[in-house]
């Protein structure tokens, strides 16, 4: 029989996590009148951007439409002063919205939940945290994010260096200072590409230790033009209802026309020189029709970035180290930059290929290779995350029919539009696995899930129904769409955190939904036309017994 934790533990829903999915949450379940809380592992909201902190640290996504859209008032008034936001920015906007519409009393910081355990008989999730109290709700919104859980350094001798070292997802909030120190830089993913430039400008010298080359184009980062603002926020309602006729959620790219085999050498050269001046991933993808379809037309759009590579980086050898050769681009993040490739002709920075090298162990002083000693003061470890689901198994989900989600997932994710999991009732996800969430503008993708679960908990209040559960027969058919939509694309090709390839022993399984937004929203509005399709709906069994009697 389950434990009745005390009244003050008793909510209508339980959110974990408390970054734009989390926070959005809260506001959208209150306007339901539901008793909402929110546990936060970290003391203030903004999730990734309160964890990331790291030189040069900014989103990918322009300002203007990386925001939330529930609010025109919200979207009027916040004055964004670049193209494309900083780290410290984005936090000051989240933070202004959680004092806006008061939030925080409603958020329990500094508090990590361990385990969220189903009770059958009565339809309700209780969570234990870290201070090792209990709370139970009759539902538990998962708002851990995709990229939330580091990539912990596995390298011998880490606790014998005598220097300082840094992972790019927990910087310290006061920030590192690097002036006159041999800093080495491991791993050029995002954040190692974003930190280098800056990074660089301070060390005596930097190392940087790499061990596959990534596709970067320029960010072209500009203050904010006034007029674009402008502009831009007279049109809102029509670019965010545009937003979801897009494949990533942004709106204002007109789609290509054509393939890249169809066009002439020169038209294809000017396309990408104008994308290339513009900046921005999302329009060089928008060339054209096919860069992620076909490999054929794809090379054209890699060997115009390795050209491009090579003009800029001045050594040869480097620059021919800095030029991705195993994956299409686009394949895995395509990377948004200032300067990077441009910091390599710094007299005080060396690329080191740990490829062919590979680093053997961290020594007191410094780092060893398989041919050589680096002296270090200090390491910046830019190693990734294990994305999309590595912060759900840090918790010990559960439930009394003994199901884990370590079990569930042992082979790799499985869910129902990555909003459910199927044998885990009342249990949703903000941007599970299987949706769009980190092959989207992030925040649309919250806002979309979030607006969803809401309609659902409605819909079950309305009709006095306690549980819904996904049904295992759409679960299997949903991921199978899953894989193929991703396997008619040219994402499998890249050993990419997608697939978990950046955490040893991970099944590689491809975890986002690349179908677009567009098809996504669609099925998703579909589903609950068909009165909720492809899930379970019912009562409580106590509910059910007394109906019985």
């Amino acid at each position: 029989m389950a434990v009745r934790p005390p009244e003050h533990g008793r909510f209508d829903a339980i959110i974990v996590g408390a970054g734009v999915g989390g926070l959005y949450a809260i506001h959208r379940l209150r306007k339901l009148g539901l008793k909402v809380r929110a546990f936060e592992a970290g003391d203030g909201v903004g999730g990734t951007w309160y964890w990331n902190r790291y030189p040069g640290c900014r989103c990918d996504v322009e300002s203007l439409e990386y925001s939330y859209s529930f609010s025109d008032e919200l979207q009027q008034e916040w004055h964004w002063p670049e193209r494309y936001g900083t780290q410290p920015e984005i936090l000051r906007y989240i933070n202004h919205v959680a004092d806006r519409f008061d939030l925080r009393r409603d958020i329990e910081f500094n508090t990590r939940v361990k385990e969220a355990v189903f009770d059958g008989d009565t339809n309700t999730w209780t969570v234990k945290t870290d201070k090792g109290d209990t709370a139970t709700a009759r539902y538990c919104i998962m708002a851990t994010g995709n990229l939330s859980t580091p990539r912990k350094p596995n390298i011998a001798g880490l606790e014998s260096f005598k220097g300082k070292w840094y992972h790019t997802g927990r910087w310290p909030h006061e920030g590192v200072d690097f002036t006159g120190l041999r800093v080495g830089v491991i791993g050029t993913g995002s954040s190692g590409v974003q930190s280098i430039p800056i990074i660089a400008k301070q060390a005596q010298h930097l190392y940087v230790f790499q061990r596959t080359a990534n596709f970067s184009l320029p960010a072209r980062n500009v203050p904010m033009p006034p007029d674009k603002e402008s502009a831009h926020k007279a049109e809102y309602p029509e670019r965010r209802r545009a937003a979801y006729d897009t494949p990533f959620g942004i709106a204002g790219y007109p789609p290509p026309e054509k393939s890249a085999l169809d066009a002439a050498e020169a038209e294809r050269l000017s396309a990408y020189e104008a994308k290339w001046a513009e900046g921005g991933s999302i329009s060089f993808l928008y060339s054209f029709t096919d860069l992620l379809l076909n490999k054929e037309s794809n090379d054209t759009a890699s060997e115009f970035v390795r050209r491009k590579i090579r003009a800029t980086v001045k050594d040869p050898r480097t620059a021919e180290l800095l030029c991705p050769n195993d994956h299409p681009i686009g394949t895995k993040r395509l990377i948004l930059d200032t300067d990077y490739y441009e910091t390599y002709n710094r007299d005080n920075v060396t690329l080191i290929d740990i490829r062919s090298k590979p680093i053997q162990e961290l020594t007191p002083t410094g780092l060893r290779t398989e041919d050589a000693d680096y002296a270090l003061d200090a390491i910046v470890f830019a190693t990734g995350f294990d994305a999309m689901t590595g912060a759900m198994k840090e918790i010990d989900i559960r439930t009394d029919a003994g199901l884990s989600i370590q079990a569930k997932w042992e082979d790799g994710p499985r869910t129902y539009l990555g909003l459910m999991i199927a044998g885990f009732p009342n249990l949703f996800m903000i941007t599970g696995p299987q949706s769009p969430g980190v092959k989207s503008q992030m925040i649309l993708a919250c806002e979309q899930h979030v607006d969803w679960i809401a309609g659902c908990v409605q819909h079950l209040r309305d009709r006095g129904l306690t549980r819904i559960e996904a049904e295992e027969d759409a679960e299997d058919a949903w991921v199978q769409h899953n894989n193929e939509v991703a396997d008619r694309t040219l994402y499998p090709l890249a050993n990419s955190w997608y697939v978990g390839a950046n955490i040893p022993g991970k099944p590689r399984v491809f975890m986002p939904y690349v179908g677009g937004v567009t098809a996504y929203k669609k099925k998703c509005d579909e589903v609950v036309a068909r009165g909720y399709e492809g899930f379970r709906l019912g009562a409580s069994i106590e509910r059910q017994r007394s109906a019985a009697n």
